[in-house]
């Protein structure tokens, strides 16, 4: 089989435990880079060793580490992925056939995405879009957190679906959601932003409420309550980690 006219850009730091699995598994793209933010447990040479192009960005950020991989690109398209996702064979068939024909200029992909080995169609997880398809004349916005595409008018969504499991354990949730939250607040803070009360009180209630009852995250049992309140805890602790950086800076 050919392989699609496509390269494959992967962020990492410390992800040796799944690096050569994720590699292997979109071995069809006909280039694979990885690039690494300064990882300490060997990901670089799995990734090495699985058939990726290595490049090294110690200290960036997520965007910069996948801006960096289109900029060294082979192809015309991108397909952005990350170390905790799988490309299944469907959605590997879609994109195939679209950067051979493309239509548009950026495609969205819905991840499925997996708690505790069970699909979860509620809460914040439930309406999980990402644009990953795109020509590679696009770069990502500059951010610690929840970095994404410029926008582009012209996207529009595959049919099929990118899987996704963001969690080890509920240990690897609970250390994740921490280091989202310090990084939300160094960039509030940095945008002149302080903490008030209702940051602390008001917010992480109203995101409880909307991940458990608005979006449904209540039908998936005491998994659903714990990712509901996991959530609130993240909202929180960014906002109490800001209000201690106004505090030091005042």
């Amino acid at each position: 089989m050919t392989p699609t006219p496509l390269t494959i850009v992967i962020p990492t730091l410390n992800e040796a435990a799944q690096i050569a699995e994720c590699v292997r598994h979109v071995s069809w793209a006909g280039e694979v880079i990885v690039v690494d933010g300064g990882s300490t447990d060997g990901t670089a040479d799995r990734a090495r060793d699985a058939g990726a192009r290595v490049l090294l960005a110690p200290g960036s950020t997520i965007a910069g580490q996948r801006n960096l991989g289109i900029a060294q690109a082979a192809h015309e398209w991108i397909f952005a992925l990350d170390a905790d996702e799988r490309v299944p064979p469907e959605l590997a068939a879609e994109v195939d056939r679209v950067v051979r024909a493309p239509a548009h200029q950026a495609y969205s992909v819905k991840r499925r995405n997996y708690l505790n080995g069970r699909v979860v169609t509620g809460g914040h997880w439930g309406r999980d879009w990402v644009v990953r398809l795109f020509r590679r004349d696009r770069r990502y916005l500059e951010r610690h957190v929840h970095e994404s595409l410029e926008p582009v008018p012209d996207t529009v969504a595959l049919t099929q679906e990118l899987v996704h499991v963001p969690y080890r354990d509920l240990a690897h949730h609970v250390q994740k959601t921490l280091n989202w939250s310090r990084l939300g607040a160094e960039e509030l803070a940095a945008r002149g932003r302080r903490a008030g009360w209702s940051d602390l009180m008001l917010r992480p209630a109203m995101r409880f409420f909307r991940d458990l009852i608005l979006r449904g995250g209540a039908r998936h049992g005491v998994a659903g309550w714990a990712d509901a309140g996991l959530a609130a805890v993240g909202v929180f602790t960014k906002y109490l980690f800001l209000w201690d950086r106004n505090r030091r800076d005042a």
